[in-house]
């Protein structure tokens, strides 16, 4: 396909959240709460949740690692996707998230797989061992940390392990940044770009998704 084939029009979209993820109640009331708060737009849309879930299955992921819980739908999808006895380390900055968070979790009958640890995400992942440990790992925090984020996850994930960055388009605002949040992640995306660290693919998932791999020692 061409690029600029396909339009995201609304008809589209709405098709898309009819047939392109699998949702039950608990994922569905989650969405419908967190759509009245007043900063909804942080939820990952369920096409991405079922994406996530996906991933995990796909490469037998039994540590995994979230920057940015929100009220817990995209953590909901990460820890049913993980393999039989793994663990989910969820990192969230707003006690009164991680708390809405641990509530829909246990609901969705996973909170026995998952730690959410509440503080800021950097000094969280300071405080994790400097070793592969993790096979996937999903960012979505605050932008301006992304490429600190980046440096202090990329060893702490197991060669050939998965990194996701969300929000990577900024809602096309990466064309002509004028915003620091929009510099910084048009900056980490040039830089991801370069990286022989990794293999690297940002597609068009919501507001831009970046799939990094890490590549194994030469």
């Amino acid at each position: 396909m061409a690029k600029a084939d396909l339009i995201p029009t609304d008809a589209l979209l709405d098709y898309l959240a009819r047939v392109g993820a699998r949702q039950d109640a608990v994922l569905e009331r989650v969405q419908r709460e967190t759509a009245r708060m007043p900063r909804a737009s942080m939820q990952v849309a369920p096409e991405q949740g079922a994406l996530l879930e996906l991933l995990a299955r796909l490469i037998g992921a039994a540590r995994i690692l979230e920057l940015g819980t929100f009220t817990g739908y995209s953590a909901i999808c990460l820890a049913r996707g993980l393999a039989p006895g793994g663990r989910l380390i969820c990192l969230e900055v707003d006690e009164t998230y991680a708390g809405i968070a641990q509530g829909n979790l246990r609901d969705a009958g996973v909170a026995d797989r998952v730690e959410v640890r509440v503080g800021p995400a950097e000094a969280a992942l300071r405080a994790i061992p400097e070793e592969p440990a993790f096979d996937l790992v999903f960012i979505d925090a605050d932008k301006p940390a992304y490429p600190a984020y980046y440096e202090l996850v990329l060893p702490r994930v197991r060669p050939g392990g998965l990194i996701l960055l969300d929000n990577m388009l900024q809602a096309g605002r990466v064309l002509d940044p004028q915003t620091d949040s929009a510099r910084v992640v048009d900056e980490l995306n040039h830089r991801i770009h370069d990286d022989e660290r990794v293999d690297m693919a940002l597609v068009l998932v919501a507001d831009g998704l970046t799939f990094v791999r890490k590549r194994p020692p030469a």
